[in-house]
């Protein structure tokens, strides 16, 4: 039985993006490293009166504070806002916000994308020419939505003292809670078809012509010859 250039796709993809996010999560360690590193050069240039590091790697406490495990994908970040850490009904007693953040919430889009690359039939040098240029873009997005999340962390999750801390800092809510949305609902997945879209124009007009002359094809094999009845 023979399969259509998009029939064969879509099975290519079925069995690509499931290895592609095995590896995605099994190196999630090194994969995170490049968009950890990024992000600690915007937060500490840009907003070096609200953070202070921006480390890889945190712990994952039980509810009680004991160690679980150390997670090589979490991001620790230190800070300058202040929060009150002490119990409901008992005296004050502030602390700095040290937040963790996931990076792998947004970064899903790795895997999305190498999996429809290597479902593209096209040759072993273009796959990995379009590796190489949409990997450090993926990157790049996945920076931003991190680097909102930690503003909104900071600025918004931690109430007045936070909101008073961005105010000095001249950063506006609104616009951070936006950027969190945006970081957070569109990006990862749109950046990812986008790339595809944009590399892989050629194999795309191939399977509209191919849909487009089909039923064109299949309406003159079923029409009846002129003078018949």
């Amino acid at each position: 039985m023979a399969f259509s250039p998009l029939r064969r796709f879509l099975l290519a993809a079925l069995l690509w993006l499931p290895f592609a996010f095995f590896v995605w999560f099994f190196f999630a360690g090194p994969l995170v490293w490049p968009v950890i590193a990024l992000v600690r050069f915007v937060l500490l240039t840009a907003w070096p009166q609200l953070f202070t590091a921006v480390s890889q790697g945190a712990d994952l406490l039980d509810v009680q504070g004991r160690v679980l495990e150390h997670l090589p994908y979490l991001m620790q970040l230190s800070t300058t806002v202040m929060v009150d850490v002490a119990e409901p009904g008992a005296a004050p007693r502030f602390g700095m916000i040290e937040p963790t953040v996931n990076p792998m919430v947004y970064g899903y889009a790795l895997p999305l994308f190498a999996g429809l690359v290597l479902a593209t039939p096209v040759s072993a040098r273009r796959r990995l020419a379009q590796l190489a240029l949409g990997i450090p873009i993926i990157w790049i997005a996945q920076a931003f939505g991190v680097v909102s999340e930690s503003l909104k962390t900071v600025v918004i999750d931690a109430g007045p003292l936070g909101a008073e801390a961005a105010t000095q800092a001249g950063l506006s809510i609104n616009l951070i809670a936006l950027c969190y949305q945006f970081g957070y609902l569109i990006l990862p997945s749109l950046v990812p078809a986008v790339l595809w879209i944009v590399c892989n124009r050629t194999f795309i007009e191939l399977l509209i012509r191919r849909d487009n002359a089909e039923p064109v094809a299949a309406r003159r094999v079923e029409a009846p010859p002129d003078g018949d009845g």
